[in-house]
């Protein structure tokens, strides 16, 4: 799509960017990229890597037993908006500032991360922020919906007794048929509406609406195996107990930022950024 103004008002003109086609290879390109930042600032990106499993992990434990399965698949449904702080990171060290010495009295740190914060659409951001969370609230409420139709509402005594539940009846393998369904349509949706539209938040002056229609443009086409390399990342992560999101979160966040840059000229509506 060229970059062609839609008009909305009296001389006033909304103006999307450009998608490009990605072929395979830059989707190997973006990963190859996301790992060279993690290797390049690893004692930041770990930092940074464990509050999404711990949170995750304390999101679980809070909660009824029934809901750790959904809790565990459903908060990558906010993923998006918890990497803000690897899109900055990786946004810096592509223009270089992070590679000097410091910039405004800070040493170069994981505090650099926070900066995204800053940004002139924070506001947009923490909006589009907000919509993810009502995904992930509509989905647990899917589940809950889910599991009440299969199992009654009755909560189950402990995880042990949901575990058996689900994977020694008849209507646990129902439940787990129609719960993937589901975790699929919205884990679609959210990933159509953000992949692309945090960075492109981040790097340009854009509304919501804008980054939105790019994010879904972009979907379209090669972007989908992303969506596969993503889940099958994330459940390697889970496979290992939650401590391997502390690796594949940063890569798969730096990486998000490259495969941004790789799918949306945005050059028209960049605005000059000095550090922000």
């Amino acid at each position: 799509m060229s970059n062609s103004p839609s008009i909305t008002g009296d001389d006033v003109s909304t103006v999307y960017p450009q998608v490009r086609k990605i072929a395979p290879s830059d989707l190997k390109d973006a990963l190859s990229k996301g790992i060279a930042d993690f290797k390049a600032i690893p004692s930041h990106l770990f930092f940074l890597g464990l509050i999404y499993p711990i949170v995750g992990v304390w999101l679980a434990v809070g909660n009824s037993p029934w809901l750790l399965v959904p809790l565990l698949v459903g908060y990558p449904l906010i993923g998006a908006f918890a990497a803000l702080g690897f899109y900055e990171i990786s946004r810096r060290r592509e223009l270089g500032l992070d590679t000097t010495s410091t910039e405004y009295g800070i040493d170069p740190s994981w505090k650099h991360a926070f900066y995204a914060i800053r940004s002139h659409s924070i506001f947009s951001i923490l909006s589009l922020g907000m919509l993810l969370l009502v995904t992930l609230t509509c989905w647990i409420f899917t589940a809950q919906a889910l599991y009440t139709t299969f199992f009654g509402s009755a909560p189950p005594e402990s995880l042990t007794q949901f575990l058996g539940d689900i994977l020694n009846t008849p209507q646990g393998w129902k439940f787990i048929g129609y719960g993937t369904v589901a975790g699929f349509l919205f884990a679609a949706v959210t990933l159509s509406i953000s992949v692309v539209s945090f960075p492109l938040l981040l790097d340009c002056d854009v509304e919501v609406p804008v980054a939105i229609f790019t994010s879904v443009k972009a979907v379209l086409g090669t972007m989908t195996l992303w969506g596969l390399i993503v889940a099958l990342s994330l459940a390697a992560g889970f496979a290992l107990l939650l401590v391997g999101l502390a690796v594949v979160i940063p890569i798969l966040g730096h990486a998000t930022w490259h495969l941004y840059r790789k799918t949306v000229d945005a050059s028209a509506l960049r605005k000059s950024r000095t550090g922000t």
